[in-house]
């Protein structure tokens, strides 16, 4: 079981707010006082870190409460408590963050906020592990090329989607996110992906989408966009600027042959 012996009020609430919503069993009391007999680690403030020799004891600190629960999960469920973050990738990448087999978070946010989420949940955890399925080649190699400071497994995931039932739509991603961390990956450093002529295509296309006046960037933009240089958004800003008309000149063209005299 988890302690909570603190007088720091800062931890106190911290703390036991965090332990209250993940339903986790936990007791409290005064660091001066004596433990239960069920008492497998102790969460306290750095005052009292040396007072309870009897027990596995995790300091936490006021600003960062999750970080300490996160540390005494794993302390009581052993080496299956490590923190795995799974990333289904993709435009809006599903990311799951589970305790051992507990699922603790989840998300699912635009590619552009991806590393930013999933740097905050390893940051916040102890020994954490990163694993990110090989499928959507582009973005994963993004995530990988961006996050720092975090061990990074590439998982195959062949078989990782479920299947959906009714009144399940978009959960898919986050539920294969759940998936692709359960499973052990290749670690690995970096990924470099030279883009094939049909994904830089669907980079093109997605520009036209979202531009005012129906115009795609050129090659160029779209393999800094492949690579996780550029957002689309900030290609077809650089392809404004730029003034290059040779796709949309071509596009009108194109048009222009298609309409009916």
């Amino acid at each position: 079981m988890i302690v909570v012996a603190t007088s720091d009020f800062e931890v106190y609430h911290g703390v036991v707010n965090e332990l209250r919503d993940r339903g986790t069993e936990f007791t409290t009391v005064e660091p001066d006082a004596t433990l239960p007999e069920r008492t497998a680690v102790v969460v306290t403030d750095a005052d009292h870190a040396d007072d309870f020799a009897s027990a596995t004891t995790i300091v936490a600190d006021p600003d960062a409460p999750r970080r300490a629960v996160d540390q005494a999960l794993a302390a009581v469920r052993g080496d299956g408590g490590r923190t795995v973050i799974g990333v289904d990738p993709g435009h809006k990448p599903g990311i799951a963050v589970l305790a051992g087999e507990m699922i603790v978070a989840a998300f699912q946010v635009p590619l552009t906020d991806a590393v930013e989420a999933i740097q905050r949940e390893a940051d916040e955890a102890a020994n954490p592990v990163v694993r990110i399925g090989d499928g959507s080649r582009l973005e994963g190699a993004t995530l990988v090329n961006d996050l720092e400071d975090v061990t990074v497994e590439l998982v195959d995931e062949t078989g990782t989607t479920p299947y959906l039932g009714t009144g399940s739509r978009g959960m898919g991603d986050v539920l294969a996110a759940v998936n692709i961390a359960r499973l052990e990956g290749e670690v690995v450093d970096s990924r470099d992906i030279e883009p094939t002529a049909g994904e830089l295509q669907v980079i093109k296309d997605r520009s036209r989408e979202r531009s005012e006046k129906n115009r795609a960037i050129d090659e160029v933009l779209a393999r800094r966009v492949a690579a996780g240089e550029l957002t689309i958004d900030e290609a077809l800003s650089a392809h404004r600027n730029d003034g290059s008309t040779d796709e949309d000149d071509g596009a009108t063209r194109q048009r222009r042959n298609d309409d009916p005299e």
